[in-house]
């Protein structure tokens, strides 16, 4: 497995301002990105993804069960599209506070993986998948066929992390791979991205996690007759990205979780109880240049950004550390799945960027 020394290569967080519902364009990303992820972070406001397989200008909220939407909330306003180094924003209007009211700070969070979709026949449904092999990231959709079934990824490895939304109806964002399965115990484990509720079990979603496809059942959650689906598959890479577990001890002087590089990005969640799903990057701590953070957003709700000394961690040049006890972070014995992304690799005393273990 290939080392990545240039993690802001394939991932980047950047935030940019509001500018009073004005079109602009955000650069700063370093390439043109694949799938951005946006939250105003001042006000309660709707999560915004977009990816480059929907195409531009297609929604999705993580915080709503909604199905897929043409502009902001389905009004037609806010445009988004992706350019060589971020995105450009265009017929913005005062009402639409999610992406550009004036002033307000939008943390963005940038993947890279291969641009235009090409068509994918590993599995017994055709999908279209947009790749990132170096980054262990695929953009895949496919139309539902209400069936059990398989779905090519194009990773060519067992993905870690899948997450799965149906675009055309209200349905649950379905959060399973073979990190779900080992902390779990099975395949028909799962977590749902937009509630708090813990890790359950169904015979209805996933059915196996293979190194080309993804075996997924009739549920329309996860394979909706004549729907339009969509999966973010992640694999782990070293010195990019890691997806794993760690048991709470209650203390604020908490877990240590190696990850073989300094994080850019950690999203944890309580797998064994309630909790929601905890989003810390390093662009938005409240003290510059420091590793400690306590600013805190929420993947499964609208909220505006919470400073919570119960839920700080620290990033540090080989993973991050629990500074927190609070409940969503940190509960006594309970285990919490986490996806990590890095800022800088490990680097050891020669110079050389070390490997995650």
């Amino acid at each position: 497995m290939a080392q990545i020394n240039k993690p802001n290569q394939y991932f980047n967080t950047i935030i940019y301002t509001g500018n009073n519902n004005q079109s602009q364009t955000i650069s700063g990303v370093g390439f043109q990105p694949d799938w951005i992820w946006i939250k105003n972070s001042d006000n309660t406001e709707w999560h915004h993804l977009m990816d480059a397989v929907r195409g531009d200008n297609k929604f999705l909220h993580t915080n709503t069960t909604g199905a897929e939407s043409t502009g902001n909330r389905g009004n037609g306003h806010n445009a988004l599209a992706f350019t060589s180094d971020g995105f450009s924003i265009t017929n913005a209007t005062q009402e639409d506070g999610d992406l550009n009211f004036g002033s307000r700070l939008y943390p963005t969070w940038c993947w890279k993986a291969n641009g235009s979709p090409s068509s994918n026949t590993d599995g017994t449904i055709t999908s279209s998948v947009s790749v990132n092999t170096d980054a262990g990231f695929s953009i895949v959709t496919w139309t539902g066929t209400g069936a059990n079934a398989t779905v090519g990824h194009g990773l060519g490895v067992v993905p870690k992390i899948i997450i799965v939304k149906n675009r055309n109806v209200v349905t649950n964002w379905i959060v399973g791979g073979s990190l779900i399965e080992d902390v779990g115990g099975s395949t028909n484990n799962y977590l749902l991205l937009n509630e708090t509720a813990g890790m359950d079990s169904a015979t209805t979603l996933y059915a196996s996690y293979n190194t080309d496809t993804i075996g997924v059942k009739a549920d329309a959650n996860i394979n909706g007759s004549g729907n339009g689906m969509l999966a973010y598959c992640f694999a782990e890479k070293k010195g990019f990205s890691k997806f794993g577990s760690y048991v709470g001890n209650g203390s604020t002087d908490g877990t240590f979780v190696f990850t073989g590089m300094k994080p850019a990005f950690v999203m944890a969640k309580k797998s064994s109880g309630t909790s929601n799903w905890v989003m810390s990057d390093i662009a938005r701590s409240d003290v510059p240049n420091a590793n400690v953070n306590d600013q805190v957003l929420y993947s499964n709700l609208s909220n505006s950004e919470e400073s919570s000394v119960g839920l700080s961690i620290d990033l540090v040049s080989n993973g991050f550390k629990i500074r927190g006890n609070g409940g969503d972070r940190n509960t006594s014995g309970a285990t919490y799945i986490y996806m990590a992304f890095a800022e800088n690799p490990l680097v050891g005393t020669n110079g050389i960027p070390a490997t995650a273990r």
